[in-house]
Parts: structure tokens; sequence; C-alpha cells
């Protein structure tokens, strides 16, 4: 299984960065992923859904540990390459 799109919409807030669709072999889209500022740096959350005691559950999100890293070193590239060019534009 490839990732062949993922689609970042920067946020400017505190804590939420963006907001990251990504597709697989151009077929499947998981949609609601976030970019999340945190005490030791940026990282991904899988799209999650409220619980009724209040707490959240991944609806979505990878098995094996190394898939996990492999996915989030990807959206954070694409989200730095973003930041890059939205300020390479303004100046």
């Amino acid at each position: 299984m490839e990732i062949t799109e993922i689609n970042i919409n920067i946020r400017g807030e505190e804590k939420l960065k963006a907001f990251v669709n990504i597709t697989f072999d151009d077929v499947f889209v998981v949609r609601g992923l976030k970019v999340i500022q945190g005490n030791s740096g940026l990282f991904v959350c899988m799209p999650s859904r409220k619980m009724p005691d209040g707490a959240y559950k991944d609806i979505a999100h990878p098995i094996r540990n190394e898939f996990r890293q492999q996915l989030e070193q990807m959206i954070l590239d694409e989200y730095n390459r973003l930041l890059e060019s939205e300020s390479s534009t303004e100046t």
C-alpha cells in the first residue's frame, strides 16, 4: 500500500497546526488527521471521536509502529514544505 496524496489544510492556532487527509493507492482516503504542537514538538493525531465518557478513541490508525512513524514523518515533511512555500511567497 502506498500513500499517493497528502492534503494539508494549515491552521494558525496555538496547538492545532493543520488538518490532514491522506490517500492510499489513489483509491482510499482517510480524513481528519491533525498536526498538533505538543510540549516536545509537532506530532500527528489520528482521526478520533469522542466517547460517551469524554475520552477520545481513534477510528483509524496504523497497527505497526514502523508505519506510524513513516506516516508521521511524511505528513510532517509535507507540512514543513508547505510552511516554507508560504513564507517564501510572502516575501
